[in-house]
């Protein structure tokens, strides 16, 4: 069986008091990093075409994925087919996926703490636009653990933040492709008119 992310995205008005909650429950940190990334496709846009995604992150290393919709999927969650292997070499890697005919189209940077408890991670995310909390592992252990840390399952987000961003770009009318730190600067983000569009609780839920 190939290997499936199964997660959901919570909106942190708190982020201190949620990473309180999470050392309180006994979750280990592996620190905290920003993180670089970006996506790729064809000119043709081949790849959003199928729903893949190509992506390549820099952090404390820079590895490649590629993640594609399974054949099932549980709608409660935002699940898809993830393989990722470690790159050596950032740039270089850039350079071999452009001689391949994919171009970047979207980049966008986050600082990531990562907790972990068990087979479950959390990861406590700054984003130019927002805080954040995603939670990845078992389904039951996510459901679980969301009632323990006293967040909403209701509001849960089962969007990528590209596609997060998406709605921000066009709720705000921002008029930049790329959801930086320094795209942001200086720019006053409310998300009280987006989340509504985010949260599943508020929406149709798809798979």
């Amino acid at each position: 069986m190939p290997p499936i992310e199964t997660e959901v995205k919570f909106h942190l008005v708190d982020p201190p008091a949620m990473r309180a909650r999470l050392i309180d429950l006994g979750a280990q940190s592996s620190g905290r990093t920003l993180e670089r990334n970006l996506y790729f496709d064809t000119e043709a846009r081949d790849l959003r075409r199928h729903r893949f995604l190509l992506r390549l992150r820099q952090d404390r290393r820079a590895t490649l994925t590629f993640k594609s919709p399974p054949a099932e999927t549980d709608p409660g969650f935002k699940q898809l087919v993830e393989l990722e292997v470690e790159v050596g070499d950032f740039e270089a890697t850039q350079r071999i996926l452009h001689a391949l005919g994919y171009r970047p189209q979207h980049a966008y940077e986050k600082q990531r703490e990562t907790l972990r408890l068990g087979r479950t991670a959390f990861c406590v995310d700054a984003l130019p636009y927002g805080d954040f909390l995603e939670i990845e592992g078992p389904r039951g252990e996510i459901r679980d653990y969301a009632g323990r840390l006293g967040v909403s399952w209701d509001r849960r987000i089962l969007l990528t933040y590209l596609e997060m961003f998406a709605i921000i770009k066009t709720r705000l009318g921002l008029n930049f492709e790329d959801a930086t730190f320094n795209n942001f600067n200086g720019i006053d983000v409310s998300l009280a008119g987006c989340l509504p569009i985010m949260e599943t609780g508020c929406r149709p839920v798809s798979g």
